[in-house]
This record gives structure tokens, sequence and C-alpha cells, in this order.
């Protein structure tokens, strides 16, 4: 008797259940219908931003609708992060966010959401590597010299960041746990103005991004000391790898990855994740990421969510050993 019973529940189960399938079939089949806005989490001119507004014309190709990019910046990608949490999960608000989504909920004590529960990930876009740069005058020219430097005098060496808890902080806690060392950091407000006072020779290091300072290696105002890919890069052919250099263990990249409120349904999902494939592996895409550094990820919703999960066990780590705190 119990074995009908369920039998029936389950049958009626599957009756109801039919034409939520029929709905949401029939919602990704006309998806999208309207223009699509990627919310950007950072300012213009960032990593994030630039790599939205990237994809964004090969993105409304593939999808047959315009595709807007909005920048909603502040509190490290909070704002922006809290706005598409909230969205209407029906495919058209779509975020943008850099390496900061697996770091800020080990950096902040309270968020105004739920990072595990409130997005759905459709693919880690690209990756770039930092490069560890020194101004044109500063003594050391390679990382070993930077080591000796730091453990003769422990806190005498400074390194520059765009902030506490930015990703150019935690690449030079990173390096003093993996290196064994003790640096002095200097966080500003924003990496512009941190590139600026290291370039001028304030402060005589900085974990900068490739491609915002390659131009400034070029022209001679910066020295590039080592990536912190696990291999060389491109852009810097000539330059070590921070493991190369003689810091073991060490491997930083920034990266840029697609987010949909979490209760998208799953069919409209899959039509932007496949459109974000198409775009990324496209060869003008991947010829101006390599341009600037970087590396096509284009991982698929699975593999995204495995990355993802396992940088913010590395950041956790790294932020707890370090006492690190957004100020």
């Amino acid at each position: 008797m119990q074995s009908i019973k369920a039998m029936a529940v389950a049958i009626g189960a599957g009756v109801l259940l039919q034409p939520a399938l029929a709905h949401a079939a029939d919602t990704a089949a006309s998806w999208p219908s309207r223009p699509i806005t990627i919310v950007v989490t950072y300012p213009p001119g960032g990593g994030a931003d630039l790599m939205a507004r990237l994809i964004a014309p090969g993105l409304g190709r593939e999808l047959g609708q315009s595709v807007i990019v909005e920048n909603r910046p502040g509190a490290g990608g909070q704002i922006g992060a809290a706005y598409v949490a909230k969205a209407a999960p029906d495919g058209y608000t779509v975020m943008v966010d850099a390496s900061s989504y697996a770091v800020n909920p080990s950096l902040y004590p309270k968020l105004p959401y739920d990072p595990g529960k409130a997005f759905k990930p459709v693919g880690v876009l690209a990756r770039y590597p930092n490069v560890l740069v020194a101004t044109a005058n500063f003594p050391a020219t390679k990382v070993s010299d930077v080591l000796a430097m730091a453990k003769q005098k422990p806190g005498s060496v400074a390194f520059a960041s765009s902030g506490n808890g930015s990703a150019q902080h935690l690449a030079g806690v990173l390096f003093e746990q993996r290196a064994g060392v003790d640096l002095l950091h200097v966080p500003y407000k924003g990496g512009g103005p941190a590139m600026t006072d290291v370039i001028a020779g304030q402060v005589p290091l900085f974990f900068a991004n490739v491609a915002s300072s390659l131009q400034h290696i070029k022209a001679g105002k910066l020295k590039p000391l080592a990536v912190t890919s696990h291999t060389r890069t491109s852009a810097l052919p000539g330059v070590p790898t921070m493991q190369e250099a003689g810091v073991a263990g060490y491997e930083v990249y920034e990266w840029n990855a697609a987010f949909l409120p979490a209760a998208t349904p799953e069919p409209i999902a899959g039509k932007l994740a496949d459109a974000l494939q198409k775009v990324m592996n496209s060869p003008e895409i991947k010829q101006r990421v390599t341009e600037l550094g970087g590396e096509v990820v284009a991982a698929p919703p699975a593999q995204a969510r495995q990355f993802i999960e396992g940088q913010a066990k590395l950041w956790a780590k790294v932020i707890k050993d370090g006492n690190v705190k957004p100020e």
C-alpha cells in the first residue's frame, strides 16, 4: 500500500513538474528578447571593466541582442554584487566580477549577500598574472636581491598596493608567507596612485597587473623582477616566474568570471554559458587577452565553480594567516 501511495505521489509530482519544465524551456527558447546588461562591480578602466567591454560586442552577436556594460563600483565590489543578487533571475542582468569575489567572504565580516547562494557561475573568462616591479633606481635587480634586503632588515622594504585587502596587497602577503620575509605594506586608494608613486620612487615595489604596467616597463620606468604565473607570460618572455626566482609554491592570478542571480533557470544559464565559450575562444578575443599578458580560460559552469571555490580556500588561509583587514 505504501509503495502504491509513494508511486502516486511521484506521478503527481511529475505531472506538476512537467508544466514548470516546459515553461523554463519556452523561456529559454525566447531568451533573450531584449538587451542584456553586464554589471561590472568596479570602476571603468580596470581589468573586469576591460573584459566586459571586450566581450560585449561578440556576445551581442551570438545572442542577437544588444549587450550594455554598466559600472556599479564601490566597497570592493560589494555594491555591484548586491545589486545583481537582488536582480530578477531572468538572464538579463549578468555580473562580471574580479578575483575579489573569492576574497571578500574572508575579508569582510558581513556581506550584503551570500556569495555561495546568491549567484550562479556561468564561466571563468580569463586570468592575468601580476608582475613584481621595482622603481627604476631601486638597487635590487632580481627577486633574490629583494629577499636578501628584507631578511637583513625586516620591515624595511616597502611595497605599494591599491588598498588593504586588494589583489596587489594579497599578492604581497602571499609573497611574505611563501618567502619567509616581512615587508612594509603601503596602501593607496587605487592602483593608479600606487603606480604613480612607484614610478616616482616614493615606494620601491608593486605587484602590478601585467597589462597596466607593460608600457612603463617598456619605457624603462619600472624594472620587472618576476611574474606571478606558473609559466612565463608571452608579454614579458624574458622575465622569470616567481618560482623560477626562488619563491617555491608562489602562483597568483587576477581573474574575471561571469555570474547570474542564483535562481536563473538552467536553460538560460546554459545558453549564456555556451555563448560566452564561443566569444572567449574567438581568435580576436584570444589575441587581445594575450596582448594584455593574460590567457583565456573559458571555463564552463562546473569547472568555474570548482576553480572559484579553490581560490576562495586559498585566500581564506592567506587572509587568516596574515591577519589581513580591509581597513
